[in-house]
């Protein structure tokens, strides 16, 4: 290890101002191209968080703690049984949940959505905004349409442990400064 850090370290020193600027300019890219496939993504399927993590269990045995699901919007009108990530009002972190009730008003167009985690007891009525007791089209973010199972334990272990997350970053950038393209 100390031999790694002293070769790290003597890369660096005997940089030159322009491979600074190269390998800037390249971590520069990198960062631009992630933001680009992410709002491809989002234009695609119309969803504005077009991947997201599980957080608890409360979709088990569908989905466990750390599962990522991909989201797509699309027009059709939701439907009972499908599982849809949504956002209330007063909380930040989305929800994934499924639809248990969906009541149309055929001359409106509108929906009212109710939502219960198939691990949970009750309806969802609870964790929706105080005096809420439906959830609206606005409302929704996405139904779930694919996902991968607990790859998204690196996203909940990196906000359980920031310094986790920090620590990686740093590390990836001393790594794309120092590579010898």
């Amino acid at each position: 290890m100390p031999n790694i850090v002293s070769e790290v370290v003597y890369t660096l020193r005997t940089m030159q101002k322009r491979q600074y600027l190269m390998q800037g300019v390249s971590l520069g890219l990198i960062v631009t191209s992630a933001l680009i496939i992410w709002r491809t993504l989002m234009l695609v399927t119309g969803s504005e968080s077009p991947v997201v993590v599980v957080l608890s269990g409360s979709m088990e045995p569908a989905f466990y703690r750390g599962d990522i699901l991909f989201l797509n919007l699309g027009n059709d009108p939701i439907r009972i049984g499908e599982i849809v990530v949504f956002n209330v009002e007063g909380r930040d972190i989305p929800i994934v949940h499924r639809v248990v009730k969906v009541h149309e008003r055929h001359h409106t167009g509108h929906l009212d959505i109710l939502t219960k985690g198939d691990n949970n007891y009750g309806d969802d009525k609870v964790l929706y905004a105080q005096g809420q007791e439906w959830l609206n089209k606005k409302h929704i973010m996405g139904r779930s349409i694919g996902f991968l199972p607990y790859v998204g334990m690196v996203t909940i272990v990196m906000n359980d442990f920031p310094y986790i997350k920090y620590l990686l970053i740093v590390v990836l950038g001393v790594l794309v400064v120092t590579s010898k393209d």
